[in-house]
């Protein structure tokens, strides 16, 4: 078989230049992300594809499947080029006019176009959004615009082009600095270096050597890895190849988790069409340099997203954390040199080396370079995957392409981080996002999850949520994180719970600081963070718990009284309609009334009061 060259790259390109310029033809690319397969996708383009066969349109129309568009609030959505025109909740009854209205008649249909949050305006033309006007794609530059299971489509992108010059006209030496003057900080939450990390490993004897790729995301409320795995496999590929010439590695490994299907399904046919092509394996683009990959899927505990744990379970060990130095850069796996990044840092290296470091560089702030993808999920309208320059604020984050906290209630706390991040407050949203900018305001940038909460949520609750989660996922071997953060989960409980007494506080400050020094791993030293940074800003809350006995957020069952206030309510009837057992007696014109027999605590009732009238 003919080696696989540079000039077969360019070619490819060339080939389908028409076809990624949409030129030749109408292109309907509907998202084919895991969120977007839950709502319908895959039963709108099949009934796409009927249509199209029935008004003999199958010629000129081509539906193609792309991976996670980002937009996953208003899926199943679709864009139709050229135009760019964007449709929104797609339902099998609006195909036909679709195909007719649209494609042969040449009118868009209105009722499919983007609605803003407030419903007075649509907008047709996908750049115009906000949510995507705001954005600046480079590790999400392909999303919703190839195939993710086919390499040409990569390639017609200039896919495979970064790894050929790394290959044939970098050494080792020369990728490292394109990568410490980009200054890309690893995207997996700690914040290091990439190139120095590379450096370290690449100045490590060794014959062996390795390159992992972490895509155990753990995080509540994260879905960056996996949304880039389905629907720019190939970039994580291409990243590691260049990874693997720096430091002189012949063999790679993807740790993903088993319940990402979609992202290792399409991962595995990426792998299999690289080999095909001779873009893995040996000789790879007639360099002379032979790499391979294969996948280790991980059975879902969290602790397993930290380096030292990652490794020991693909050993087919436990996955725990083990001491540091030495770092991986000198012994990780098999105690051999190896470098770990996770899928957001590698996807970005084959645009640095294509561009150079400089051009990364110049996009971002002076410590944290470049742009940052985050999953905004929670009480915001526009639920998505974006990508922005570091340094954007929260308050464009969470309001200019989130689109605001819905049914006009007011913005709360954004978790920043994950389950070891923290709460910032709404007196904070224009704190930059940037790895020392979050930080002083106590939490972490972390791999990218944003969990926005309303005026609706007790932060005394959710910090019991997510130490509820970090201690269910502690590995157990230091006793700071085995015991310690059960500890502060049995104090949260007993507050929620209106078993609060004095000294709770002091006692919670005290032990998570003692934690944060002295636990093995970051996710101990990091665990007790939603504590401190809710009692930071939020310490109010917990006297109230503590001292009055009450939730002022009103979702602490244990601290609510299940009666309706007679001045404060406006007899509108709407918790007697919504209540879901029958437990609320209301006639027009008069106070509504709760039988708490029957009353089963949903608070079904609080939230729909508008008018706090349910004590």
């Amino acid at each position: 078989m003919p080696k696989f060259t540079v000039d077969d790259l360019e070619s490819i390109k060339a080939k389908y230049a028409d076809r990624l310029a949409f030129r030749d033809k109408t292109y309907l690319l509907i998202c084919g992300g895991t969120g977007c397969h839950a709502t319908g996708s895959l039963k709108v383009k099949e009934a796409l594809l009927a249509e199209l066969a029935a008004k003999s349109l199958q010629d000129k129309v081509e539906v193609v499947e792309t991976g996670c568009n980002g937009f996953c609030a208003v899926g199943p959505l679709m864009v139709v080029h050229p135009g760019d025109i964007f449709y929104q909740k797609i339902a099998l009854e609006d195909i036909p006019a679709i195909v007719q209205d649209h494609l042969i008649d040449g009118k868009p249909v209105q009722k499919l176009l983007y609605k803003d949050p407030a419903g007075k305006q649509r907008i047709a033309s996908l750049p115009e959004i906000p949510f995507f006007a705001h954005q600046m794609p480079r590790a999400l530059r392909n999303k919703g615009l190839i195939n993710p299971e086919s390499i040409d489509d990569y390639i017609a992108r200039d896919g495979y082009l970064g790894a050929a010059r790394a290959l044939n006209e970098l050494t080792p030496e020369q990728i490292v600095k394109e990568m410490r003057d980009s200054g890309m900080r690893g995207r997996g939450g700690a914040g290091f270096p990439t190139g120095v990390k590379w450096d370290f490993a690449r100045k490590t004897p060794g014959k062996v050597k390795y390159v992992l790729c972490n895509a155990d995301e753990g995080d509540p409320g994260a879905f960056m890895d996996r949304s880039i795995l389905e629907a720019d496999p190939h970039s994580v590929l291409e990243g590691m190849i260049v990874a693997a010439k720096a430091i002189n590695a012949h063999k790679g490994y993807i740790y993903a988790r088993t319940e990402y299907p979609l992202a290792i399904k399409r991962l595995q046919i990426a792998i299999e069409h690289a080999k095909a092509r001779g873009l893995l394996g040996e000789d790879i683009l007639g360099s002379g340099f032979d790499f391979d990959v294969e996948i280790y899927q991980g059975a879902g505990a969290f602790v397993c997203g930290e380096e030292t744990a990652l490794m020991r379970s693909i050993e087919g060990k436990r996955g725990m954390p083990r001491p540091r130095p030495p770092f991986p850069a000198q012994k990780g796996l098999w105690e051999k040199p190896t470098v770990l990044n996770n899928v957001e840092t590698l996807c970005n290296v084959p645009q640095i080396m294509l561009n150079g470091g400089a051009w990364y560089a110049a996009v971002g702030t002076e410590t944290s370079k470049g742009t940052k993808v985050f999953a905004i999920s929670g009480d915001v309208n526009n639920i998505g995957l974006v990508e922005v320059p570091m340094g954007t604020s929260l308050r464009q984050l969470i309001f200019d392409i989130g689109g605001g906290i819905p049914k006009k209630r007011k913005f709360k706390a954004v978790q920043l981080g994950g389950p070891s991040g923290g709460c910032i407050p709404a007196h904070l949203l224009d704190t930059p996002v940037d790895y020392e900018e979050i930080a002083k305001v106590g939490a972490i940038m972390g791999s990218g999850g944003v969990i926005v909460m309303d005026e609706n949520t007790c932060m005394v609750d959710m910090a019991r949520f997510f130490m509820e989660f970090i201690q269910e996922e502690s590995c157990g071997k230091c006793t700071p994180c085995r015991e310690g953060t059960r500890r502060l989960l049995q104090l949260l409980e007993k507050i929620c719970e209106g078993r609060g007494e004095s000294g709770d506080i002091d006692n919670m400050e005290e032990l998570s600081k003692v934690i944060r020094e002295t636990a093995l791993c970051g996710l101990g030293q990091t665990g007790p963070n939603p504590v401190l940074s809710t009692l930071r800003y939020f310490r109010e809350e917990f006297e109230a718990h503590i001292y009055e006995k009450r939730c002022p957020a009103k979702r602490c069952v244990a601290l609510l009284r299940f009666e309706v206030d007679p001045d404060a309510c406006t007899k509108c009837g709407m918790c007697f309609k919504a209540c879901p057992v029958e437990a609320i007696a209301w006639q027009k014109k008069e106070v509504a009334r709760i039988d708490k027999e029957k009353c089963i605590k949903c608070l079904t009732c609080y939230d729909k009061c508008k008018f706090s009238a349910i004590l």
